[in-house]
């Protein structure tokens, strides 16, 4: 019986780990629990989740490795400043952006990022790209232009800008990958709510792309991209502008009902 219960245990412990980890790195991300906060003792924190010691310590192992925490003996877990923190890691992006209301002034950073790195990714992917390659940028072009929905764009999208990346044969800027796929997910999510025909008015960009990378000019393929970024940063920034102006709109309440 007490083998059973700890084979069950050990299959259950990965699945509460991740509990543990989600909850609190997102608290740490939305600043609930804020830069220089001690986290509670282990005992605390065994209590509140319902977990054994093994759980909370796999999980602050996880976010001190992110870069959440720093664990001293005799201080306690802290929480450090977001400079501390690894920003491209899948985790602590989504923790950050949030599914219900991402961090824009973060998504236009990593827009910038992206500006940096996708133009020079391009255009080595013109110089670089093998046959395979050009057929996935290809064809993740045509799934762009004939998705129907949300769901189908993202993934769309997704596999065109992942397999520029993956053309460059360069392992570091594939190593941007898991960060690049997070982040259009939420500009996904954030440009549908903000500008009709966003997505069709792009497309000729990613087109101007594939075709110059298929073409093997590096230069064309560099501003094609920038094109494709520019366009999304500036939908962004209006986004966040509009936001702006109907929150202090909103803000001004007619009656004791909108106040909140």
């Amino acid at each position: 019986m007490r083998t059973k219960r700890a084979k069950s245990e050990k299959r259950l412990k990965p699945g509460r780990i991740h509990a543990v980890l989600t909850t609190l790195g997102r608290e740490i991300a939305q600043e609930i629990i804020p830069a220089g906060t001690v986290l509670p003792p282990e005992n605390d924190l065994e209590a509140r989740f319902g977990v054994g010691r093994g759980v909370v310590r796999e999980a602050i192992k996880t976010l001190s490795g992110k870069g959440l925490v720093s664990v001293r003996p005799r201080h306690g877990t802290k929480v450090l400043p977001r400079r501390d923190w690894s920003l491209l890691d899948r985790d602590v992006l989504n923790w950050l952006v949030g599914p219900d209301k991402p961090d824009r002034e973060l998504l236009l950073a990593v827009q910038e990022v992206r500006l940096i790195i996708e133009p020079a990714a391009a255009a080595l992917a013109a110089t670089r790209a093998t046959r395979h390659d050009r057929q996935r940028i290809n064809a993740a072009l045509e799934a762009m232009q004939t998705a129907e929905n949300q769901d189908t764009r993202t993934a769309a999208d997704k596999g065109f800008h992942l397999a520029i990346l993956d053309a460059t044969h360069n392992p570091v800027l594939q190593g941007f990958r898991s960060a690049i796929d997070t982040i259009l997910s939420t500009v996904f999510v954030v440009a549908v709510d903000s500008v009709d025909g966003w997505y069709e008015e792009n497309l000729p960009n990613h087109a101007a792309t594939a075709r110059a990378i298929e073409e093997g000019d590096a230069q064309k393929a560099r501003r094609a991209m920038e094109r494709v970024l520019g366009y999304t940063q500036t939908k962004l920034s209006r986004r966040k502008v509009g936001a702006n102006h109907r929150d202090r709109r909103t803000s001004r309440p007619r009656n004791s009902r909108h106040v909140q």
